[in-house]
Formats: C-alpha cells, structure tokens, sequence
C-alpha cells in the first residue's frame, strides 16, 4: 500500500481510484463493510481510503481526553491487510480545515486525486463546519463525472456498529464487544519505557507503555496477549489506571506482566491486546494483600485465555 499525504501534483499511479472516504478509526467490521461496497462498485479499479491525521476532533477539542482507537501507523497497517492499495492521509490543520465543501469536492476528489467513484457512510460530513453532506456530494460528484456509493451502516441487534459503540465497550469494560465489532482484539500499541521496577521485588516484573493518544478503557486488571518485536504472541495480565496502592500520580499508565517471559523490552514496541476484564482498580493494604491478589489476577488470566486459544 502508497501512502500520500497530500493532495496536490499526484503521480499517475496514485489517481484514478475508487476512494472510501472516513476517519476510519479502529477499522472496525462496518469499515470493512464499507471498503468492500466500495470495491464492488469498480472492481477495475484500485480502492484508495482517504483519511485525516490528526483526527479532526483532536484538533477542534484538543483538551478533551484521548480518544483514539487506534494510531495513524496501526490504521494504515490495517487498511493494507483489507486489500486498500493507496491511502490518502491528509494532514488536518487549520487552513485545510476552512475549505469549503464544494472546494473539497472539485479540488481535492476530482482534479487532486482524479478520482473515479467515491463511497461513505450515510453520515459522513465534511468541508467547513461540515457545510457539505452525502446529498451534495453525490450531487457534485455526478456533475463532475464520479461515480458515488452511500453504503448504509452495518448494523445488529444492537443498531450500526460505529466507533463511538466500541470506544463506550471498551469504557465499560467490555472488550470481548469490543472484539465483535473490530474482528479482532482492541490493541494498545506502545515502547516500553522505565517503570519503578516495584513490580520485579515483588515477583511480577511488567513492561510499562504509555496510553498516550489512545482511549482509556475502564481502569482495571486484563487478561491480555502480548505481541512481541519478534512476531511472537505471549499470554499475560495487564493493569491499567494510576496504580492506588503504590502511586499517587494523576497519569494512568498499561503495565504488562507478561507470563513465562524473561528479556530486556526497554524502549521496544509491544501491542497489547485486551481479551477480558477481570476486575477494577482497588487499593490494598500492603505490597503482600497486592502480591497474592496479582497472583490470583494471574491465574484467572491464564485459565481465560487457555480456553480462549484451546
């Protein structure tokens, strides 16, 4: 998969596509729905995703909390495992966020990417103060000789599977609904940084990654899978949240104990992936009350995830 970020004085090879266009966040299952509608229409041609970074709310409402699903390099690897051969990632700055729709339509999709059909979800907005709707764009689009998919949301029981439902599972403390609707486990992808080593006197020694723009999901132990640098996948627990028996800082943080596993990770990325919730953060009354409950936490991560990959 090429990646451009920009829009401008494109190369051959990177015009005349089918291009879905979204945030696409998580690259959930209706993300994949919508990919696949869009192919369909011109199998002839490449499938192109044309996306922002950062995401615009990061941009309009930079003091609210993190709440990424995944990061810009984790969406493109998968973007590239659904068979998209080009991503637009537009960078989203202020002077790009006041062009208007209409703008956004003749210059950027028509004249910058030659685009040859587009597709969206039913409700996708764009163009200052998102001035411009599907209506307008498969107006603009047939007037200015593109073809246009609106694809309606992938849906269930419990109605259109969207970003907002997995990040409020994953708040919750749902991760196997998070897993549902992705198709896969929620990740966290970090390097692994200095802790306070408590973890290696008490017998439970963990990798430390920053949250950093990702979600915060709901404060608590995880039965989790570990990815590690050389490919392999280790089973292990997780903590994450502000650590209440042994820290009083306000930063929460994932630390990763992860099983049968001896090795120097500092400064290294893992992706950790979240299967269950065992319980939230308490506080104990001593390092030896955390000790043994660490080791039941253990335990009970084990057992899930033996069932889970038997």
């Amino acid at each position: 998969m090429k990646i451009y970020r920009t829009w401008q004085d494109l190369p051959a090879e990177a015009r005349g596509a089918t291009v879905a266009l979204g945030n696409f966040d998580g690259v959930h299952l209706g993300h994949v729905h919508l990919l696949q509608a869009a192919h369909a229409a011109r199998p002839d041609a490449p499938l192109a995703v044309l996306t922002f970074e950062p995401h615009p709310r990061e941009m309009f409402r930079p003091d609210d909390p993190p709440f990424r699903l995944m990061l810009s390099a984790e969406r493109a690897e998968a973007l590239a495992t659904n068979h998209v051969s080009i991503l637009y990632e537009l960078p989203f700055d202020p002077e790009f966020s006041l062009m208007v729709a209409e703008k956004f339509v003749g210059d950027v999709l028509h004249r910058g990417l030659g685009a040859l059909h587009l597709a969206s979800g039913v409700d996708f907005a764009f163009g200052h103060r998102r001035g411009g709707d599907t209506g307008f764009l498969s107006a603009r689009a047939e007037a200015l000789g593109m073809g246009m998919t609106i694809v309606p949301a992938l849906a269930d029981s419990q109605g259109p599977l969207s970003s907002t439902r997995i990040r409020r599972a994953l708040q919750d403390g749902y991760p196997e609904r998070a897993t549902a609707e992705l198709g896969r486990p929620w990740c966290i992808r970090g390097v692994v940084a200095h802790g306070d080593q408590r973890g290696r006197t008490i017998g439970f020694p963990t990798a430390n990654i920053q949250l950093g723009r990702h979600l915060e999901p709901a404060r608590g132990v995880y039965a989790v899978t570990i990815r590690l640098p050389d490919g392999s996948v280790k089973p292990g627990a997780a903590n994450i949240g502000r650590r209440p028996t042994v820290n009083t800082g306000p930063e929460s943080r994932l630390e990763v104990n992860i099983f049968d596993f001896s090795g120097d990770l500092y400064g290294q990325e893992l992706a950790v992936a979240l299967h269950a919730y065992l319980r939230p953060e308490q506080k104990f009354s001593g390092l030896d009350e955390l000790k043994a409950r660490i080791a039941a936490d253990a335990a009970q991560a084990r057992q899930i995830l033996s069932v889970a990959h038997s």
